[in-house]
């Protein structure tokens, strides 16, 4: 039987900064992609691109720390950073919440798992339709990016530095859809 993986109070520095650096450059590359994408629509485009980057960071860095970080076993824990670090600004704005209400981040259609991942998979989605009305290598270059950038976050970030270390593994419904919870 193997040695099951250490779990951090205290994720290394670096693991905030390379999370954190992953979601931003992801968000920025992804309006970016919606704006260059659509400008030929003129202000439609920009309305379009602004509005994305306003809910992909809202929903990460306002949404999360409000509704699910207060519930997390990291919330309520001094000296702790969680993998993405957003623990510590969920503490400045957020009251805190039950562990037992943790696992309701992953139920219903918009509830924050799922818009999350919307985030995520928008400017994915956006970036396909502007390549056919409008191919360039640039735009091309943004869609490759942002695959790279999902494919990281999913084959790297979550499974070999996030969830595995990670103490609301156990009950944590990405974790438990990950098999993060047996290692």
């Amino acid at each position: 039987m193997g040695k099951k993986a250490e779990l951090y109070t205290l994720y290394p520095i670096s693991t905030p900064w390379i999370y954190n650096g992953t979601t931003v450059l992801h968000f920025g590359l992804g309006g970016t992609g919606i704006l260059i994408g659509y400008g030929f629509a003129g202000w439609l485009g920009i309305l379009f691109g602004v509005l994305y980057l306003v809910f992909a960071f809202g929903e990460m860095y306002l949404l999360m720390p409000l509704k699910v970080c207060p519930n997390c076993d990291y919330f309520p824990l001094a000296n702790a950073r969680c993998v993405s670090a957003v623990n510590l600004l969920s503490r400045r704005i957020a009251r805190p919440g039950k562990t037992s209400e943790f696992g309701k981040r992953a139920e219903g259609i918009f509830c924050p798992n799922n818009l999350y991942m919307v985030s995520l998979f928008i400017p994915i989605v956006a970036v396909i339709p502007a390549l056919i009305l409008s191919f360039s290598l640039s735009l091309l270059g943004v869609l490759l990016g942002l695959v790279a950038l999902l494919v990281f976050r999913f084959f790297v970030i979550f499974p070999k530095l996030g969830c595995l270390h990670c103490l609301a593994k156990y009950i944590c419904p990405q974790a438990a859809s990950m098999g993060a919870r047996d290692l």
